[in-house]
């Protein structure tokens, strides 16, 4: 019998990018009860629409996904929103869960909540030693608040809560708007658009010696799902491929894929944003048995298509 078949289960932003992959995958894994809250009538940061929410779906499990959420740009025009936004929801909707007697929390943190100086690759035990890069300071310090969260009311009321911190997110269906979009769906756009012009030349945020690891989204979603089923414990599990790569490197693969010869520039005015970005994953392995399946490759190429697709 499925873990999952005899549950009511609650995804805050199940609508969302990730969040549907999740939800795809808790029903391909037998949950047959899957209720995802809608913003137009449950405002996750009003306490009452939470305390409503709980009141009429009664869930036995929580994935609380929902986030308010951009890449630098976005970060840097709405640091306070950002902060407040996802602070606001997982006071909320940790405390509600409380109240009504979960018995499965899972929080979905960000490699944002890591320090500046994390050394590499960053390992959960350093979530704590040190300030975030200033860019997401605001969104990666909500993050990072709500699982020490976690941890006192396991602490105090003995409540279910599991900590996970996905690496960034890449696949089909993601955020392509270049004013908020995070750095693979920007490129993937630019590139695509160029090539389809004929335009010689794109130009590209930073200097391009930054580094990112990046998770396909369908690898996320099973981990989460994985972690659900296996993991009780509040100490964060980090998710990820445990694989960087230069941004500049990034920029030529994705031209290439998008089928664009002309030139890259780098606009040394915009932010790098965080110097380097590479998890271990090595408790993600041994405590969920979990790796991802998706190579850089093969995700970029089907986000590509999708984009083309349906753009």
């Amino acid at each position: 019998m499925s873990y999952f078949a005899d549950k009511k289960l609650i995804v805050t932003g199940g609508a969302g990018f990730l969040g549907r992959a999740v939800v795809e995958r808790l029903r391909n894994a037998g949950a047959a009860d899957v209720y995802v809250p809608r913003s137009t009538r449950y405002d996750l940061t009003d306490q009452e629409c939470v305390r409503l929410l709980f009141k009429e779906h009664k869930p036995d499990i929580v994935v609380h996904l929902a986030a308010d959420v951009g890449g630098i740009g976005a970060n840097q025009k709405h640091p306070g929103q950002f902060f407040y936004a996802n602070m606001q929801m997982g006071l909320n909707v940790v405390e509600a869960s409380r109240r009504a007697s979960v018995q499965k929390f899972v929080h979905i943190g960000t490699v944002c909540s890591y320090p500046k100086e994390c050394p590499t690759p960053f390992r959960e035990r350093d979530l704590w030693n040190g300030f975030p890069e200033e860019t997401n300071a605001p969104y990666g310090v909500a993050k990072r608040a709500l699982g020490l969260m976690l941890a006192a009311y396991k602490q105090e009321y003995d409540f279910p809560g599991i900590y996970l911190i996905p690496v960034n997110l890449y696949g089909p269906g993601d955020n392509f708007n270049l004013e908020t979009s995070h750095v693979i769906p920007a490129m993937i756009r630019k590139f695509c658009d160029a090539a389809d012009r004929g335009v010689e030349k794109v130009t590209c945020w930073g200097s391009g010696q930054a580094s990112r690891e990046f998770l396909f989204v369908e690898d996320a979603a099973d981990a989460i799902v994985t972690a659900t089923t296996r993991y009780d414990d509040t100490a964060p599990i980090n998710i990820g491929t445990g694989q960087e790569i230069r941004i500049a490197e990034l920029a030529s693969k994705i031209a290439r894929l998008c089928r664009f010869r002309g030139k890259i520039e780098w606009d040394t005015n915009r932010p790098d944003g965080q110097p380097k970005r590479c998890l271990d994953v090595s408790r993600a392995d041994k405590l969920l048995h979990w790796r991802a399946k998706v190579d850089l490759d093969d995700g970029l190429l089907r986000t590509i298509q999708w984009w083309r697709e349906n753009h």
